[in-house]
């Protein structure tokens, strides 16, 4: 925002960061996040501390005091920001995904030379895990964590732990169960999705898929081609009991095979026109193959009687290309309409404007710290400004106080 956009909307910001950061026990700690908070929207070019320091005309050696040494309890911050983003976003899915903050050198917290797709390469960089509130008019960042490859883990690595100030109890988890820890603390603030879509990193991940049914979660997931199923009509065979030993479980008999391979030989000729949503120049429609499979792959979860729940497969086949090009996998129930299916399966791609906005005009990844907990503070004040510009957006013609 220019200087002169700021000044217009003083009144609302200064009520909004009233609120926000209402749990800070001290006035200066206020204060200072109200302060981080305007150098964040400020215009410029970085937002990391020296420079939006000599934007807001104060010693940057203050920001970087409360973002480091101060104590401030980030997670209630960040408790408070989510339950508003809901209130704002009034999301129709929770979107998990993950994304990179690349990096120069080996000083920073959980960097390590790693696939990030935001580089659509390995390279030298962070990666961060977060949970967003989606609708098709807005969407906002509910929570992060921090990802620590196995690098970061070990006797080895106790010197940068102790310098980055890695609590003892951080060590590395795979980027799906940091995504669980978060819905479990999200739960715990009385909010939990409708419906979770994710991209098939996690949608193909066997122990994400169960984590989030053992959650009473619904979702609709990104998934993998090769991933393997059985179609709906088989069933399990209880072998006999010999009276000897365990009692065999029942196990079904078919051979799985891949959801690739069940489209293909559903054929293209059951696909069918969905639209689903406008899109900034056009209805966005594309046509699907909607079937009913029950999912195998890696440590299925049958029910005592040896049965796999049936799940929906949802593969998007253009015309002219020769098999599907994507392919999801939902616990929604059967008689959901196909166009609803897809629209919420599609949601995703709402936080590609999250990730643009938080990134080129917020500063996400500007973030030069040597801290883990600085780390978190950092993106869930930018979490804050990003909420913050929602809400105006939301609300363009309220008046501003004086």
């Amino acid at each position: 925002m220019r200087v002169d956009e700021l000044v217009a909307c003083r009144g609302r910001l200064e009520e909004f960061a009233g609120e926000v950061f209402a749990p800070l026990a001290r006035a200066d700690q206020r204060v200072k996040g109200s302060l981080y908070l305007r150098g964040l929207l400020l215009e410029g070019r970085r937002k990391s501390m020296q420079p939006m320091a000599g934007r807001l005309g104060v010693d940057h050696q203050q920001l970087q005091q409360f973002m480091t040494s101060s104590t401030w309890p980030v997670d209630t911050v960040r408790t408070g920001l989510a339950r508003r983003a809901v209130a704002v976003v009034r999301p129709q899915v929770w979107v998990v995904d993950d994304t990179g903050f690349p990096k120069d050198g080996t000083s920073s917290p959980g960097v390590a030379r790693q696939y990030s797709g935001t580089l659509g390469k390995v390279g030298n960089c962070q990666i961060g895990v977060s949970v967003h509130a989606a609708s098709d008019t807005a969407s906002c960042p509910l929570s992060w964590r921090l990802f620590l490859p196995g690098s970061w883990d070990g006797a080895e690595a106790a010197g940068r732990r102790a310098r980055c100030r890695i609590p003892d109890g951080e060590h590395h988890r795979p980027k799906w169960r940091l995504a669980l820890d978060m819905l479990d603390e999200l739960a715990t603030a009385g909010l939990r999705p409708a419906v979770l879509v994710a991209d098939a990193g996690y949608g193909a991940n066997a122990g994400f898929r169960r984590g989030l049914e053992n959650r009473g979660l619904a979702y609709a997931l990104q998934a993998k081609g090769e991933m393997t199923a059985h179609a709906e009509p088989a069933v399990p065979h209880q072998p006999p009991y010999s009276g000897r030993g365990p009692r065999p479980l029942p196990r079904y008999r078919t051979r799985a095979v891949s959801l690739r391979e069940h489209v293909l030989a559903a054929g293209r000729d059951t696909a069918v026109a969905v639209t689903w949503r406008k899109g900034s120049k056009a209805a966005m429609s594309a046509r699907f193959v909607f079937l009913r499979v029950r999912l195998t792959g890696r440590r299925p979860k049958p029910a005592p009687d040896g049965v796999i729940a049936p799940r929906w497969l949802i593969a998007q086949w253009p015309e002219g290309e020769n098999e599907p090009v994507k392919y999801w996998i939902s616990n929604l129930p059967a008689d959901i309409p196909a166009r609803d299916l897809v629209r919420l399966a599609k949601l995703r791609w709402r936080i590609e404007h999250d990730y643009r906005e938080l990134k080129t005009t917020l500063g996400l990844d500007h973030f030069e710290g040597r801290s883990f907990t600085g780390w978190h503070r950092h993106v869930t004040l930018v979490t804050a400004a990003h909420l913050f510009l929602t809400e105006q957006r939301s609300c363009p013609k309220a008046p501003a106080r004086a």
